[in-house]
C-alpha cells in the first residue's frame, strides 16, 4: 500500500500505515541476474548493475531498454572479465552506480567476486561520461584499502570535488580528492561504523543469519546533502543513523580519534541499505525489515512514503531530475547462503519508481 503518513518523530515503534496516494511504478526487471544498483541520467536513462555474487551472471554494468533488455555499458569488452585476467581496466565485481549533480556517471567496483578476498588490488572507482560512454578517470582503492575491504557505494560534491564511500566489510570511510586522486580511509575504528552486535535484524519474522551466526553488514549507505555541507552514514543491520560534517572529512590534519569526536548520533531510524537526499533536504532511507521507504525531513522526522510488498530489500537510490525517487529490489535476504542454502525467490529483481511531491 503507497502513500503518505502522518508527521510522527521516530521513537523506536513502526510509524502508522501510510494512507494511499501514489504507486510504485515498475521500470525495470530481471528474472535472472541479480540486481543492486541504479544510476539516473538527465535525459532519463536508467543503468543497473550486478555484482558478480554467484555463478548466475552474465554482465557487470548495463543500460536498460524496453522490454526489459540490456546493454552492457560502457561495451562488451569492459564486462568480459575472466578470473586470471586483469581487472584494472574492465569490472570485476561492481556494486552500486550513481549519477551527480553534474550528470557525471561514477561506477564502484569493490572488485571482490561473491565478497572474497579483492582480486589482484582492483578495486576503483570509475568515472564515466555518460553522453559519450567514455571512460574519463579510474582511481584506485590500493593504497588506502586491504584486501578484505569491501568498497559498497558512492556519493560526489562536484563543487570541492570530492567523493565519499563506504567500506561495508571492514567498516570506514574512505574520503577521495577527485583532482589528485589521493584517497584515505577514516573512522575505520569508531561505533558508528560498526554494526550494533546487540541488534536482531529481522526480516520475514527470521533473524538473517549466514553459516549459523547472524549477519553483520557495516557502513554501507551514505548520502551528501545538498549542500555538501554533512555526510550521512549508517550501518546496514541495524537502525542507528550518523552524520559529520565534510569540512572535517577533508582535512587531512585531523587524525581518527579527532574525526570521532566530531560524528553525530542521530539516533534511531530504519535499517536501510542505501540513501539519498532530494534537493530540499529530505532523506530517503529503506526500511528492509518492514517492506517500505522512509523520509526523513531536516527536523528529523520520520514519514513513511510507500509501503509495499514489492519492495524486496530496497537497495539503492537516485532522484531523477524529473522528480521521481528510483529504488532498486535486490532481495539479497532470498539468497541461498542466508537460507541454509535454499534460494528463496520466486519474483524478478526490480527497479521502481516514485512520484515525490
Amino acid at each position: 500500500m503507497a502513500g503518505m503518513a502522518s508527521c510522527e518523530l521516530w521513537n523506536g515503534n513502526p510509524p502508522s500505515e501510510p494512507e494511499p496516494q501514489h504507486e510504485l511504478e515498475l521500470v525495470f526487471k530481471d528474472s535472472i541476474y541479480q540486481l543492486t544498483g541504479v544510476g539516473v541520467a538527465a535525459n532519463g536513462r536508467v543503468f543497473t548493475n550486478y555484482p558478480l555474487w554467484s555463478d548466475i551472471y552474465r554482465y557487470a554494468l548495463v543500460e536498460t531498454k524496453p522490454g526489459n533488455q540490456v546493454i552492457p555499458y560502457p561495451n562488451a569488452e569492459m564486462n568480459s572479465w575472466q578470473p586470471g585476467q586483469n581487472g584494472e581496466d574492465k569490472w570485476v565485481c561492481v556494486q552500486a552506480v550513481y549519477f551527480d549533480d553534474a550528470d557525471n556517471m561514477w561506477v564502484v567496483d569493490p572488485a571482490a567476486p561473491r565478497m572474497a578476498a579483492v582480486y589482484q588490488q582492483s578495486y576503483k572507482l570509475v568515472k564515466i561520461n555518460a553522453r559519450n560512454g567514455e571512460v574519463a578517470r579510474t582511481y584506485p582503492f590500493d593504497s588506502a584499502a586491504g584486501t578484505h575491504a569491501y568498497v559498497n557505494d558512492v556519493r560526489v560534491d562536484t563543487a570541492t570535488q570530492y567523493a565519499y564511500l563506504t567500506n561495508s566489510n571492514e567498516g570506514g570511510i574512505f574520503v577521495l580528492n577527485l583532482a589528485t586522486g589521493h584517497v584515505r580511509q577514516v573512522l575505520q575504528d569508531h561505533y558508528s561504523v560498526k554494526s550494533d552486535p546487540a541488534y536482531t535484524f529481522t526480516v520475514d519474522g527470521h533473524e538473517l543469519r549466514k553459516n549459523g551466526k547472524p549477519v553483520k553488514i557495516n557502513s554501507d549507505g551514505l548520502a551528501l546533502s545538498p549542500e555538501g555541507t554533512w555526510l550521512y552514514y549508517k550501518p546496514l543491520t541495524d537502525d542507528k543513523l550518523y552524520r559529520i560534517r565534510t569540512e572535517y572529512l577533508r582535512d587531512e590534519g585531523m587524525n581518527n580519534a579527532g574525526l570521532g569526536e566530531k560524528v553525530e548520533d542521530l539516533g534511531h531510524f530504519t535499517t536501510t541499505d542505501g540513501m539519498i537526499f532530494d534537493h530540499d533536504g529530505n532523506l530517503y532511507l529503506g526500511d528492509i525489515e518492514h517492506y517500505r521507504i522512509v523520509r526523513i525531513d531536516p527536523d528529523l522526522k520520520m514519514h513513511t512514503l510507500v509501503q509495499d510488498s514489492l519492495l524486496i530489500w530496497p537497495d539503492s537510490y537516485q532522484v531523477s531530475k524529473d522528480g521521481y525517487l528510483y529504488i532498486s529490489c535486490s532481495q539479497i535476504h532470498k539468497q541461498p547462503e542466508y537460507n541454509n542454502g535454499v534460494n528463496k525467490r520466486t519474483s524478478p529483481y526490480t527497479i521502481y519508481r516514485y512520484k515525490l511531491d
